[in-house]
């Protein structure tokens, strides 16, 4: 995607017109990692924005009004989140749909505040972002995907149980993300009986893990459980088989992109990893999933989660016959919505109610889910 100057891009065209906007459009936007070493989960978020703004459009928009997208890249950098946030904050945005990572989320989550826009974010699954905000008084932060503490859980009541008594190593890279969800499983693993051998930090942009195999392997570790993202999970494991290492790697939803197999090949194989049950499968999802598929495109990962993130607010807007923050928010918050991942249900604090999580795994360049118990 070419870059204007700062980091919003305009897409009317993904809004179903073309030229410029009227001034009665309202605009919305998502905001990811459109750039950068994550840029597989800005299309994600890109893409399912645009499906999701184009349908509502050709469906007569919200309030009778059509929706404008804007594109923001935040490269999942703090920084460059907050300046986005800034930028989109002055183009009075109704709605983002963003961020991709619980790091660029959640001093994005400020500045939204401040200027009074609803933010629902498809990926960031840190709990701080919307137990801080609840602890504010904050309404205006929703999310469409599950937290950590419940992806954690199943990780790590899975690993207590299959590595009874066994090596079991826990890293993460440092991130909100990747240490929060690190944390949850040790918390989870720890309070079902099994205590880890090692807890390391790698650093996100590492490229070389030789040490850190030798250190377990010297520790006999026979389960690594990693709290990060693709690109440092792909490369650990590639390492790691090159030097004969041969320790089940376990990590979160980060992984649920063809990217990490592009690192991997077939040393991936065998990794498992938590996601939701696959939402291209929902029946809600049919239609909308055909359409991305004419298009060539695979919704898989948060794709669908950012459709529903923009579903769910143009409903509530139309049921609140506004699009104030104020109104939306308490609109979300007062009862269920139908969307593509199924019916959302939010709490008081913005989280959806009762999120499952369940095991993934890579085979022959493609993850499926695993059967319940094993």
């Amino acid at each position: 995607m070419r870059k204007v100057t700062g980091f919003v891009v305009a897409a009317a065209a993904a809004a179903g017109f073309g030229g410029m906007a009227a001034a009665q459009d309202i605009v919305v936007a998502s905001v990811g990692p459109m750039t950068g070493q994550y840029a597989a989960f800005g299309e994600q978020l890109r893409r399912g924005a645009e499906l999701a703004v184009a349908n509502i459009n050709a469906k007569g928009g919200v309030l009778g009004r059509k929706l404008k997208l804007e594109i923001g890249d935040d490269a999942c950098d703090p920084k460059q989140a907050v300046a986005v946030a800034n930028q989109l904050s002055s183009r009075r945005v109704a709605l983002v749909a963003g961020h991709f990572c619980s790091s660029s989320s959640i001093p994005a989550s400020a500045v939204y505040n401040e200027n009074g826009i609803l933010q629902i974010t498809p990926a960031s699954t840190n709990p701080a972002l919307t137990e801080d905000a609840a602890k504010k008084g904050w309404k205006n932060v929703f999310r469409t995907c599950g937290r950590d503490d419940a992806q954690g859980l199943v990780a790590g009541k899975y690993l207590a149980t299959k590595y009874k008594g066994k090596p079991v190593a826990i890293l993460h890279d440092k991130s909100a993300y990747g240490k929060g969800l690190a944390d949850e499983t040790k918390k989870a693993m720890n309070g079902a009986g099994l205590k880890e051998v090692m807890y390391e930090a790698i650093t996100q942009g590492d490229k070389d893990f030789t040490a850190l195999i030798s250190k377990m392997k010297a520790a006999k570790v026979e389960a690594i459980y990693l709290g990060g993202y693709h690109t440092e999970a792909g490369l650990l494991v590639r390492q790691a088989r090159e030097q004969g290492f041969g320790a089940q790697l376990i990590s979160g939803d980060a992984l649920v992109t063809d990217e990490f197999w592009r690192i991997t090949g077939k040393p991936g194989e065998g990794t498992r990893m938590t996601f939701a049950p696959d939402p291209r499968r929902a029946p809600e999802a049919k239609d909308v999933v055909a359409q991305f598929k004419a298009k060539n495109y695979d919704p898989e990962g948060y794709t669908l989660y950012t459709y529903a993130a923009i579903q769910v607010w143009a409903e509530a807007a139309n049921k609140a016959k506004s699009i104030k923050t104020a109104d939306v928010a308490k609109q979300l918050r007062g009862g269920k919505y139908k969307s593509v991942i199924g019916t959302l249900d939010f709490d008081a604090k913005g989280d959806v109610v009762n999120p499952l999580y369940v095991f993934y795994e890579w085979k022959d360049g493609k993850y499926a889910e695993v059967a319940s118990g094993s």
